[in-house]
C-alpha cells in the first residue's frame, strides 16, 4: 500500500534543511533595502587541467565516451568536496529546483492521498480550478486523458507530472464518486502554495504562527497573519520555525525587520571574495509592540537560525526549543550555458553579536548530515547539559548574555524531545502510514456530517469523540496486532488521528489546533511570555 499527502502539482521538496540563497546582498548604505537578488556569471577560463582530460578522452580513449555525461558525473563530486551546500543543477531539474520557494503553481487545486494505488483527493483549493467545476473531497481520480490512472506505476512524481502543467492549458479527468464515474475538462490555474500553515489564538493573548518555510510570500503572509492576530486581541506571539529548512535572505532580513528597532543589526555576511555587508532594521515595523517567542529544533535552519539569531543577540525576545542544525553559509545560483546551474557558498552569514553559526564540515558530508543522529546518541537531545559549545567562540547579546558559535543557535529555554510517550507500535502506525490512512477512510465516511460545523465547532466535536478502539481495529486489520500501550501515548495517537481528520475537513486550521495540544514547547512559550 501506498500513501502519500501533497498539493497537486506540488513543488519538488525542500531538500532537508539545505537553505536557499538565491544571488548577492543588495542592502544600500548598510540599511535595510529592497532585498533584490542577482545572478551572476563567472567570467575566467576553465582550469586547463580539467580540459586537457576532457580533450584526451575525446581524442584518444579506447572507447567511445559521451563526454558531457561524463562531466556531468564529474560536476557534483568536485563541488563536494568544497561544502555541503554548494550543489550542481542538472538543465532536467532545474525548472523543479528554480521552483522551490515559490508561492504559487499551474495545476488543477486539489490535495491528494495515494491509498491501494489510487489517488483520492482529500481537499480542493477554494475558488480553484477543481471547485469551480465541482469536484469534491472524497472523489478518486481513475482516468487521466483516457488513460487508467491506478495501479503500481501511480506515485506522487506521476501524478504530478500529468496533473500540474502551464496554466492556462487543460486536462481530462475521470472521477469515481461513489460507483458513477464523472469527466471533467479542467483548465489548469494558478494555485497558491502557503508558507505561513496557519495563525491562530492559542490564548486570549497569545497568537500562534507556523512557518513552513521563507518563500517568496513569506512576509506578506505574516503580516497578514498578525494582522488578524492582533484583530483577536493577541499581543503576544509564538513563531514556530521547527523543521523550517530556510529560504530567501531577503524575505527572513524583511520579516525580522517588523520585530526591531531602527539601525538594529539583523544580520552580515562577508567572504573572502564577498566585502562584509550589513542588514540593518530601519525602525519602521509594525510588530515592534509584540512580545515574541521563537520555536526552534535541530531541523530548523538557515534563514530560520537568522531570524532566531536576530531575535536572540537584540534580546527582543526568547528562543525555546533545541539547538538549530547551523547552517551558516549562503549561496549564490550561477546559471550555465545549457540551463543548468551551480548553487556556490559565496559567504558566510554572522547574527548581529558576530556569530557565524555554521558547524563544521571538515569531515565529509555524510558525517555533516549525520549530525543529528550523533546528537540522538550523545544525550543532546534529550539534555541541555549534554550540549558542547567551543569555549573559544563566545559571545554577548545586547543586554551582555552569552551566546556561543560554531553551530546553531542554542535557545534560551531548552526543551528535550518528549519521547516518553512513544512506543514500537506508534512508530508502525506511523511507518505502516496506519493513523492517516484511516483519517481518510473517516472522512468519506463521514465527510456530510463533519462538514457541516465550522472550524471551531470541528475542532471541539472532535475533542469529544473516542476513536482510538476504532482505528486498534482498523490497524489489527491491516496486519498490526495490538499492544498494551499507557494511558499517554493512548491520547498521544488519538490527538494526531484527530488532527489528520481536522486536516481532512477544515485544513491546518483545524489540524495545529488539534495536533500541539499538549505540546511541551508551545506551553514552555505561552508560560514564558506570561511572565514577560
Amino acid at each position: 500500500m501506498k500513501s502519500r499527502f501533497t498539493w497537486v502539482p506540488v513543488l519538488m521538496a525542500l531538500a532537508a534543511v539545505a537553505g536557499v540563497f538565491l544571488g548577492r546582498l543588495s542592502y544600500s548604505g548598510g540599511m535595510l533595502g529592497s532585498g533584490s537578488r542577482e545572478s551572476f556569471i563567472v567570467e575566467k577560463p576553465v582550469p586547463s587541467k580539467i580540459q586537457n582530460i576532457v580533450n584526451l578522452i575525446n581524442d584518444y580513449y579506447v572507447d567511445s565516451v559521451n563526454v558531457d555525461t561524463l562531466v556531468e558525473k564529474v560536476i557534483p563530486n568536485l563541488l563536494e568536496q568544497l561544502d555541503p551546500h554548494s550543489v550542481y543543477i542538472p538543465a532536467k531539474d532545474f525548472d523543479h529546483v528554480a521552483g522551490e520557494l515559490k508561492s504559487n503553481f499551474g495545476g488543477i487545486g486539489v490535495m491528494f492521498s495515494i491509498l491501494n494505488d489510487t489517488v483520492n483527493i482529500v481537499s480542493v483549493v477554494a475558488g480553484g480550478p477543481s471547485s469551480l467545476l465541482g469536484v469534491l473531497p472524497g472523489d478518486k481520480i481513475i482516468r487521466v486523458e483516457g488513460e487508467s490512472f491506478v495501479g503500481a506505476k501511480i506515485d506522487n512524481d506521476y501524478v504530478m507530472d500529468h496533473l500540474r502543467g502551464t496554466i492556462g492549458t487543460t486536462v481530462d479527468v475521470t472521477i469515481l464518486r461513489g460507483s458513477s464515474e464523472i469527466e471533467f475538462t479542467i483548465e489548469r490555474g494558478l494555485i497558491p502554495m502557503y508558507s505561513v500553515e496557519v495563525s491562530y489564538k492559542i490564548t486570549p493573548s497569545i497568537g500562534y504562527m507556523k512557518i513552513d518555510r521563507f518563500a517568496e510570500q513569506t512576509y506578506q503572509e505574516m503580516l497578514q497573519g498578525i494582522a488578524k492576530l492582533k484583530a483577536e486581541g493577541c499581543n503576544s506571539l509564538i513563531i514556530d520555525l521547527r523543521s523550517n529548512s530556510g529560504g530567501y535572505l531577503n524575505v527572513v532580513t524583511d520579516m525580522c525587520n517588523e520585530f526591531l528597532d531602527d539601525k538594529d543589526l539583523i544580520v552580515y555576511t562577508e567572504g573572502v571574495h564577498q566585502p562584509r555587508e550589513d542588514a540593518f532594521a530601519n525602525g519602521k515595523g509594525s510588530c515592534k509592540d509584540i512580545k515574541v517567542a521563537v520555536l526552534i529544533d535541530e531541523y530548523s535552519a538557515s534563514a530560520s537560525e537568522i531570524f532566531a539569531g536576530a531575535i536572540q543577540d537584540n534580546d527582543r525576545g526568547i528562543i525555546i526549543g533545541r539547538r538549530s542544525f547551523g547552517k551558516g553559509l549562503v549561496q549564490s545560483q550561477i546559471p550555465l550555458e545549457d540551463k543548468s546551474a551551480v548553487r556556490l557558498t559565496v559567504a558566510r552569514y554572522h547574527t548581529p553579536s558576530g556569530r557565524c553559526i555554521q558547524r563544521p564540515y571538515d569531515d565529509g558530508v555524510e558525517n555533516y548530515y549525520d549530525d543529528t543522529y550523533n546528537r540522538f546518541n550523545s544525550g543532546e537531545l534529550f539534555e541541555a547539559d549534554s550540549v558542547k559549545f567551543d569555549e573559544s567562540q563566545i559571545f554577548y547579546t545586547r543586554g551582555g548574555r552569552k551566546v556561543y558559535g560554531g553551530g546553531g543557535i542554542m535557545p534560551d529555554i531548552f526543551v528535550p524531545r518528549d519521547t516518553t510517550k512513544a512506543s514500537k507500535y506508534l512508530y508502525q502506525l506511523r511507518a505502516k502510514s496506519i493513523i492517516y490512512n484511516y483519517s481518510v477512510d473517516y472522512c468519506n465516511q463521514h465527510r456530510a456530517e463533519l462538514s457541516k460545523f465550522d472550524t471551531e465547532n470541528l475542532i471541539k466535536y472532535l475533542k469529544q469523540k473516542t476513536l482510538l478502539p476504532e482505528l486498534i481495529s482498523y490497524a489489527t486489520s491491516k496486519g498490526l496486532k495490538p499492544v498494551s500501550i499507557s494511558k499517554e501515548e493512548r491520547q498521544l495517537i488519538e490527538n494526531e488521528l484527530k488532527a489528520y481528520i481536522g486536516r481532512n475537513i477544515k485544513d491546518n486550521e483545524a489540524f495545529y489546533p488539534i495536533l500541539n495540544e499538549g505540546d511541551i514547547a508551545i506551553e514552555r512559550a505561552v508560560e514564558a511570555l506570561n511572565k514577560q
